[in-house]
């Protein structure tokens, strides 16, 4: 089967690793299902994987890909929940939970194999293309605004770096609930577009809110971090996720999240639960993933080197026929 693939590792320019051709297609083995992909979409974590984090050598090749929806083997249309191994489910109780790609073959293929547990029903609201943008990035979202930040109808949010997958997410899913949410983003136009969203003011990173807020969303990492912290009213809560600035930010800002007794939380994708809960919302609400583009699979380069550069607001999407 065609398929699109991690063939090396390079830390320092990632998209050299990524080949596509032909792959075995997946083998049936008990307790999990087959699912024929018809779109699937990008994330940073495939370009984290190209450099090997959370991807061992003796791996490779690796089809990459974290988020599908398509078609199973009994004709149903569904969604996949990409995080293997939370509850043992197709993989022994032993095993810890790994991503799609990191233990086994992801869904930039024309079929991919997962726990059956992990099959949830799309929505018929929902398309393919659209479905496929919520596992990762759209549930990471959620989790991070509901679950983690625990923030309510009314509250502010700050969400850093208007335009990545996450942050889209956040600011349409706390326009939905109710939120004032405050958006930055170094580039004009996608502040503009974060307004056209639901964000009540975006500023260029680093300036000062017209308030404190409740909660700060946090994907960038060293370059907004004390800007995040900063952000923050006394006992507000830091939810992060990401760090595609880098992990170490020149001041950590530690005295404020003492004196002001603020909550800096890990956030790490989601459960199925609140999976099935991201989708239900989406279908009942209206609300719709944010796509920037949407190309065939053996096209999936470009979208790569879209998403490397930043040049992107919202997700790509892959799609097979």
């Amino acid at each position: 089967m065609f398929a699109v693939y991690a063939a090396r590792i390079d830390r320092d320019q990632p998209l050299t690793g990524l080949e596509s051709g032909e792959r075995p297609a997946p083998e049936s083995r008990p307790g999990w299902s087959t699912v024929t992909v018809k779109a699937a979409s990008l994330n940073h974590h495939d370009l984290w994987s190209l450099r090997g984090v959370g991807l061992a050598e003796d791996k490779l090749p690796m089809i990459l890909g974290c988020d599908a929806a398509g078609i199973d083997e009994d004709g149903n249309e569904v969604v996949l929940h990409s995080v293997i191994g939370q509850t043992g489910h197709g993989v022994g109780p032993g095993e810890p939970r790994s991503i799609l790609t990191e233990r086994y073959q992801g869904t930039f293929a024309e079929q991919v194999s997962v726990p059956t547990w992990n099959i949830l029903p799309k929505p018929k609201e929902l398309s393919f293309e659209e479905a496929a943008c919520l596992p990762t990035a759209w549930l990471t979202a959620y989790r991070m605004l509901f679950t983690n930040a625990g923030v309510r109808p009314g509250d502010s949010v700050l969400v850093q770096g208007a335009g990545g997958g996450v942050a889209t997410a956040a600011i349409v899913l706390g326009k939905a609930a109710g939120l004032r949410v405050f958006a930055t983003s170094r580039d004009e136009a996608k502040r503009k577009r974060a307004l056209e969203l639901g964000a009540v003011e975006a500023v260029e990173p680093g300036a000062r809110l017209p308030q404190r807020v409740d909660a700060v969303i946090e994907t960038v990492g060293a370059a907004t971090w004390s800007h995040s912290v900063k952000s923050l009213r006394p006992g507000g809560t830091l939810v992060i996720s990401g760090a595609t600035s880098g992990d170490r930010p020149s001041h950590a800002e530690l005295t404020r999240v003492f004196f002001l007794e603020l909550r800096i939380v890990g956030s790490t994708m989601g459960t199925k639960d609140e999976l099935e809960d991201l989708l239900s919302f989406c279908a009942a609400t209206g609300v719709r993933p944010v796509i920037d583009d949407a190309l065939p699979l053996d096209r999936a380069r470009e979208g790569f080197e879209r998403m490397a550069s930043g040049e992107l607001f919202g997700k790509i999407v892959l799609t097979n026929p």
